[in-house]
Order: structure tokens, then sequence, then C-alpha cells
């Protein structure tokens, strides 16, 4: 178990946080604890943020955090980050059994004692019940959408109507209208979670929402003003204080042009894309990034990049390090990259569209850059995430979708045709589709400044932890 160096601890209000160990969680909850700190002017607080050891290591390579945010270790007692998405129930199992011993005793260890822990909420099987033994508050922060709240706490809903376990690719066009707040949708737009391996943790997700009446308060990643009617239903129902804080992307820091290297995507040594980016015209680069650990199938990206390459448009491709695929696709239109600074990409001018997998904090990303998306979705929340920007929302197409294990391959003619149609700045379709892009970035915008709902959500929460 390691920690590395301390900073002063006086009068400061010492909170533990805890992510669930993935690229997803920990970016999101790091942006939190430097928001805190931002806006009580680093004189208020100071974090111990837990880790696994493999994350410790991968987040040295990264700047350094404020001075008031420590880092501490646990044991690498789950499986390694890399390659966890080829046993995402075994990974899962061993993130609530394993980690929680370790974690008590670094309680134990800390200096000053912890006043406050905010924790990722998947991990509340266990966090939950160590803070109400010790008597530290715990604060649930759960970084997706709200409406991805309601289907996991109304899971007892799906049972009764029939939608629990069942196979979506039978299935998944049936509707589902009777979750609280929830607009109309279907079963293949909620989540992956209803089929396959994914119901093994069916009891696992109802301990999780059960136990959040035992917390001090809950934290919504959404902005009111995009998911209000969800955000109301939830409220009436859960008897704790909820913030709807806005979600945890690194906006912060981007009014300074200095995005911080927790944007979805980590920050590499070289930033030549941008001087790509700069030589291109405005809106007229379609960024393309699959999310940082989960991936398609191999004949679906082959598709996928004879696709992109017929279809002509420029493009600036995250590849994960993968790049001998990709080469034939460049020609004279594209930019390869392993990593990039995402929302600053997002934030280009030149930059007028996301092929995205749908994370929550990808969408967020776009949303706040403006940018309309072509979805496709993998797994887990990216269904509802997809969903809600297509239909609800409104600011983009779904190319491909990964939940319904027995549909066709989508062709390099189709994506080809969609993708260059999506990037015609003359076509109708996408003209108002970057219109309403461009109001919801207003709206984002709104919320998060001094006295929009945001904002005033995350003052109020900060009071209630001071």
């Amino acid at each position: 178990m390691s920690q590395t160096t301390t900073t002063s601890t006086t009068n400061h209000r010492h909170v533990v946080a805890m992510p669930y160990p993935g690229r997803g969680h920990i970016n999101p909850m790091l942006n939190l604890c430097k928001l805190i700190l931002s806006k009580s002017n680093n004189n208020n607080f100071l974090f111990t943020f837990v880790v696994t050891e493999e994350w410790l290591g991968l987040l040295s390579s990264e700047p350094k955090p404020p001075a008031n945010i420590r880092y501490a270790a646990l044991p690498q007692v789950v499986p390694s980050e890399v390659g966890r998405a080829a046993d995402m129930v075994g990974f899962i199992e061993a993130v609530l059994t394993k980690l929680q011993d370790p974690f008590e005793r670094l309680l134990d260890q800390l200096e000053p004692p912890p006043t406050a822990i905010i924790y990722d909420t998947w991990l509340s099987t266990w966090m939950v019940n160590v803070g109400n033994k010790r008597n530290i508050p715990v604060v649930s922060l759960f970084p997706m959408s709200a409406s991805v709240f309601t289907v996991f706490y109304h899971l007892d809903l799906l049972v009764q109507h029939g939608h629990f376990p069942l196979d979506i690719s039978e299935r998944g066009n049936e509707i589902v209208d009777y979750i609280p707040g929830l607009p109309s949708t279907t079963i293949a737009d909620l989540t992956t979670f209803f089929s396959g391996d994914g119901k093994t943790m069916f009891l696992h997700v109802l301990d999780t929402f059960s136990l959040l009446k035992n917390t001090t308060c809950l934290l919504f990643t959404s902005i009111y003003e995009f998911e209000e009617q969800v955000i109301n239903c939830v409220k009436e129902k859960l008897d704790i204080p909820i913030y709807h804080i806005g979600p945890m992307i690194p906006y912060f820091n981007h009014e300074s042009n200095n995005i911080s290297c927790t944007s979805t995507q980590s920050s590499g040594s070289d930033q030549s894309y941008f001087q790509w980016l700069d030589l291109q015209p405005k809106g007229s680069v379609l960024y393309i990034s699959q999310g940082s650990f989960l991936s398609i199938s191999n004949a679906q990206m082959e598709e996928i990049i004879a696709g992109i390459k017929e279809s002509g448009v420029r493009f600036l491709w995250v590849t994960r390090g993968d790049t001998s695929r990709f080469k034939d696709v460049v020609g004279e239109v594209g930019c390869l990259v392993s990593w990039c600074d995402q929302l600053k990409v997002l934030c280009h001018p030149s930059v007028g569209g996301f092929w995205t997998h749908c994370g929550w904090n990808s969408t967020s990303e776009s949303i706040y850059a403006g940018v309309p998306m072509l979805t496709c979705p993998i797994f887990w929340d990216q269904m509802p995430n997809s969903k809600l920007v297509v239909s609800d929302l409104k600011i983009g197409w779904r190319v491909i979708n990964n939940g319904n294990r027995k549909e066709k391959i989508v062709t390099r003619e189709e994506i080809a045709k969609v993708v260059k149609k999506f990037m015609d700045s003359d076509n109708d379709e996408r003209k108002e589709m970057v219109e309403r892009a461009k109001n919801l970035k207003n709206t984002f915008r709104r919320a998060i400044s001094d006295g929009g709902s945001a904002a005033s959500n995350i003052d109020a929460f900060i009071e209630c932890i001071s």
C-alpha cells in the first residue's frame, strides 16, 4: 500500500475520493476534486485520491494534480486494466469483493482522519457500509446520465413487465414506457446489461441502488436542463439530497486554453495534430474515437476503415496505438494519433463531427463543444446515451448498433454514404442538427456559469461537505 507525498493539512476538510478503477470513472472523480478546489480557492480541502497500484502508475505519467490532491494506492488485487474487456464480469466481481479490506487498512493509516468519502456509485455494495460503521459521511458520485440511473434504480419494474432477463436480439424492439421520468424507449436502447453475462450482475445492481438511501447525498453528473424530468422523478423517490452538478469534464480549464489531461482521452507528448487541425477548413474534420478499452469486431472495424476512406472526408482518428491497419486510409485528408486532448480537439473550429462510442464523458464533451455525433455504441450505458443523442436531443445519427448481437455488419458502402452526408455542410438535415447542437452548447455553458443550475448545485454541495 503506497501513498504519495503529503501536503499541509492545517484547517482542511480531508476528503477521501475513491473512483471505480476505469478511465471513464477516474477522470470525472479527479475533475470533481479539482473543481471543488478551484471553487474553494484551494484553502478548505485536502483530497486523498485512492486508486489501484496500476492506476497510480498510469496517473504518474500525467501532469501533477494540485497540491491539495495526494494519490494513494491500493494493492493490485483486481485484474489489470489491460484486457479487462475480455472478462468484464470477472473484473467487476473482483472490484466488488477484493478492494474493501485494503481500502479500510488505508483509512486506518490516513492523517488527518477523513471527514468525508466521495465514492463511485458502482462501489456502493461495500463502500456505504464502510463509511457508516466509521461514522464518516459518504457521498455517491454517479458518473453516468440520470436516465441510466433511473433504469437501474427501477430494475424491479423491468422484472415485473417481463423485460429482465431476456434476449435482446429477439425482443430488443419491445417498447419500455413505464420507467419514471424516462422517455419511451426500446429494450435494445437501454443497456447490454440485460443479456449475456450481464445477467449475473443482477443482485449486485440491486444492492448498489438499495444502499444509496444510507448515503449523505447523491451527485448526478448531468445538466438539469437536459434531464429535468428524470432528475425530478428520482428526487421524489430517493429521500436524500441530490445535486445535479453537471458532467465532470475539464471545462473549467477551457477558458484558459489549458485543457487538463483528465479529459476523456489522455494527452500525449506529441500534439502536432493541432498543427494539422489548424490547416483544415472550418467544420470539415470528423473526429473519430471509440473510447479507452472496449472494441468492436475486427470485421466491423475493417468496414469502418474502408467506409471512412471511401467517404473522402477529413478525419482525426484516435487509434489507441494500433496504426498498422489504418495506414492505407490516411492519404492526404487524415491524421492518426494514439491519444489526444479530446475536449480541446472537439472545441477546435475545424472539427465538425464526432464518431463516438457514446461513453458519458465523451458525449458530454461533444455537447459542451457543440459538435454533432455519429454514434457507434458498444456496451453498458453507451446504448441509452446514443438514444439520448439521436432520438431525444436530436444532435446525432446512429451508424452502428452493437447492442443487438445478431445485427448484420454495416457495410463500407453504407458507412461512406452516411459519413459523407453527415459532414456535408450544405445538407439541410446537418444544418438543423448543427443549430440544435449550438443551442445545447449554450444551455450547457449557462448551467456551469455563476448562478447556473450546475454551478449552484456544486456550490451547495461544497457547503454541505464543509
